[in-house]
């Protein structure tokens, strides 16, 4: 089942002390277009540089195990997980994060639960029409590194079971598998809090980390039992927790994921070593997979076409023949920004538009002839005998077909035709070029 992507309905801020630098930092957390994904903007520079959570921007350092990094050119974010976790786990893709430092605030009790508060508070809406990206375990995929062991095999939602094992005697092994859903990572998975062992502590402050660590925001594990006044939220709190970062290194597929995640002691840096694995095999599966065995829905569509919204005008793929015929979909909501100014009163999508659209569907009858076709574009080069024969309104759902008359090397000529109910809307000629991606 597709879900439709999500950002928030207002503006939100949240201000703190950071966990590792000891900062005083605000983040707030904006809407975002469709598309975006998140992005953190460091307004305490001047240039306001942004920074995309991606696996290519995680920073290899050697802090990794106690936190995620993030890093473009010369400015880096710094334990991002917690955030991360709290957007993908309300089911938040797309949000501009803007920080005043270089590390989010941590919350006050030491788990996310403030930051789900504050979240919630800026309201989540859809974006009809754009459907989330997904990236399902088809075959089981895993990984042995810095000690831990990771496995990914196939299932219909997420799940996640986590084991942790520690030569201590009140962390010993802790066990918990869980379906995880906006609903139980809020009760399961959000309040439990974030831990160190106090033999680490003056590790971690000879490296000046957990600059802005207390009794208050993280739980201390002594030999005996721990060191804070309030008692565990939990028996397996620290599973709980381990749980929440793996859900944070787990958002920089830029995803959503399905698939049920078999963790062994694993920890930042392992969680980023096994999600770039999912991310490169689900890579090669994509460029191995031939167009014509596709399912051709929204995500297959990105895949190949560079349009974003609100120029991606293509829905659906309902038929492809390689080099003959294709035909599409588009569903033409109220809520597309050209109604805005087209005839506000009487809305009618634009011709221009619904030519492109055509075009849109029209590229990808030629991918199927190119070993990489990510590595190509579609430029249409002409138009000929263009014909608008009835309006297309809000609420209509357009069908396109589109026949080859002629293909020569990167050239070629259609014939298109987009239709409403069986009656055609807009027909055309429609010449078009691939050209080499720069």
């Amino acid at each position: 089942m597709n879900h439709y992507q999500t950002t928030l309905e207002k503006p939100v801020v949240y201000s703190g002390i950071g966990l590792h630098l000891g900062k005083e930092t605000s983040i707030t957390f904006q809407p975002a277009p469709a598309n975006t994904g998140v992005v953190f903007v460091r307004t305490d520079v001047k240039s306001r540089p942004r920074i995309k959570a991606c696996l290519e921007n995680v920073r290899q350092v050697e802090e990794q195990s106690r936190r995620t990094t993030l890093g473009y050119d010369y400015y880096e974010v710094h334990t991002v997980e917690h955030v991360l976790s709290a957007l993908y786990g309300l089911g938040i893709d797309n949000c501009i994060i803007e920080l005043d430092s270089d590390e989010p605030p941590e919350p006050e009790d030491g788990s996310i639960r403030s930051y789900i508060e504050v979240l919630e508070n800026g309201g989540i809406k859809e974006f009809e029409g754009e459907f989330s990206k997904i990236i399902k375990i088809e075959k089981p995929i895993s990984i042995d590194s810095f000690g831990a062991n990771l496995t990914a095999v196939p299932y219909d939602g997420l799940k996640i079971s986590f084991t942790i094992n520690y030569d201590n005697s009140v962390l010993g092994t802790q066990y918990l598998s869980l379906d995880v859903t906006p609903e139980t990572f809020k009760s399961e998975i959000a309040p439990a809090r974030t831990f160190c062992l106090y033999k680490d502590v003056k590790h971690l402050q000879e490296k000046n980390l957990i600059k802005g660590g207390t009794l208050k925001n993280a739980v201390v594990v002594g030999d005996d039992g721990i060191l804070n006044n309030e008692p565990l939220r939990f028996p397996d709190e620290f599973v709980r927790h381990k749980i929440l970062d793996l859900i944070g290194d787990l958002s920089l597929l830029g995803a959503r994921f399905k698939g049920h995640i078999i963790s062994a002691k694993s920890g930042h840096a392992s969680n980023v070593h096994f999600v770039k694995k999912i991310a490169e095999v689900q890579r090669k599966t994509k460029d191995s997979l031939p167009l014509t065995d596709k399912k051709w829905d929204i995500n297959d569509i990105m895949e190949l076409l560079p349009h974003r919204y609100p120029f991606l005008l293509v829905d659906r793929m309902l038929e492809v023949v390689p080099d003959k015929r294709v035909v599409g979909l588009k569903n033409v909501s109220i809520n597309e920004p050209f109604f805005q100014g087209h005839f506000p009163g009487s809305p009618i999508m634009p011709g221009v538009l619904i030519v492109e659209a055509m075009g849109q569907v029209g590229g990808l009858m030629l991918f199927n002839s190119l070993e990489t076709p990510a590595n190509w574009l579609v430029f249409l080069t002409g138009l000929d005998k263009v014909r608008f024969r009835n309006p297309v309104r809000p609420g209509d759902q357009i069908v396109f077909e589109l026949e080859m008359i002629h293909k020569r090397g990167p050239m070629c000529r259609m014939k298109g035709v987009a239709k409403v109910d069986g009656k055609v809307a807009v027909e055309a000629i429609l010449m078009a070029m691939l050209v080499e991606r720069e």
